[in-house]
């Protein structure tokens, strides 16, 4: 018997919705391939550094001829002590550090009052500077080594860590630059309007109110120029020839002999330059989920 919008009636059975017990029992099948779809990803993840632990603690035999993740034989501790008492480790690591931290406070202090000339001040070159700065991303960075090569010459600053600095700010500048926009982007006005009300000038409003709203963000940033800057191997290659300035990058290759490679001695030494990223990553990495998830937001 079918009624006059044609549904079928007295068939003796209608469709029950799903019960509380079955939509729990498919919510917790999906949370457990998550698990193991982020347990997955965690360990290919941290397999290279357990890998490169375990070879760091090898010598030259056992690396060639040991599985990758095979233990060694007599844990060889001493390929640490010879990198920092017999390679000048300790100074390319002060080396890496200073250069880093120079260039880390410049990038984001010159990218902070870029971001908030173009977001928060209306001028008629906004647009372009903006463009220039945006352009900055796709100039390859090997295209530029022969220009700046002939230009840090002239100015002597050839072998001096001011020409890696300088290069470090300079390209470091636009991606720092658009990963503060979408946060300044967000910042509500009415609090620089209160505070001009107040009497407040632009430069101070900028140092005590703007600065410390965006410190989240800024973390996020400087994290990522301290992970390129302290890896980075080009420019300190061509622009640095004196052994007391090179960082820990460049300097890994004092193990490299003409006959032999200390291969132990090198992975002691990328272990140790690995270090300070994971610490800076660990203690910040709150500020730093915090930073990604208001820098995507606007508005």
């Amino acid at each position: 018997m079918k009624s006059n919008n044609g549904l079928a009636l007295g068939r003796g059975h209608t469709q029950k919705p799903a019960s509380p017990t079955s939509r729990n029992w498919k919510g917790a099948v999906g949370k457990l391939i998550l698990y193991l779809l982020l347990t997955v990803a965690a360990i290919a993840q941290l397999f290279p550094l357990v890998w490169l632990f375990l070879f760091s603690l090898k010598n030259n035999q056992e690396i060639f001829n040991l599985p990758p993740l095979a233990l060694p034989e007599q844990i060889r501790w001493e390929n640490y002590v010879k990198v920092w008492t017999t390679g000048d480790i300790g100074l390319y690591f002060f080396n890496s550090i200073v250069v880093t931290a120079f260039s880390v406070v410049l990038t984001i202090v010159l990218a902070s009052f870029v971001t908030f000339a173009i977001t928060r001040m209306r001028w008629k070159l906004q647009p372009l500077v903006l463009g220039l700065f945006m352009v900055g991303l796709m100039i390859p960075l090997h295209a530029t080594l022969i220009p700046l090569f002939i230009w840090f010459e002239r100015m002597g600053l050839i072998d001096s860590l001011v020409s890696i600095i300088l290069t470090y700010t300079a390209f470091n500048l636009p991606i720092t630059i658009m990963i503060l926009l979408g946060f300044y982007y967000a910042l509500p006005r009415e609090i620089e309007e209160a505070a001009i009300i107040d009497g407040c000038s632009v430069n101070r409003m900028f140092l005590r109110i703007i600065l410390p709203m965006t410190s989240s963000v800024m973390v996020t940033a400087a994290i990522i120029n301290m992970i390129y800057n302290w890896n980075e191997f080009v420019f300190v290659n061509t622009f640095i020839s004196s052994d007391s300035l090179k960082t820990l990058t460049v300097g890994v290759q004092n193990f490299v002999g003409q006959y032999s490679i200390d291969w132990g001695a090198i992975g002691a030494t990328l272990m140790i330059s690995i270090l300070p990223i994971l610490a800076a990553f660990l203690i910040m990495s709150e500020r730093i989920v915090e930073g990604i998830a208001a820098g995507s937001v606007k508005g």
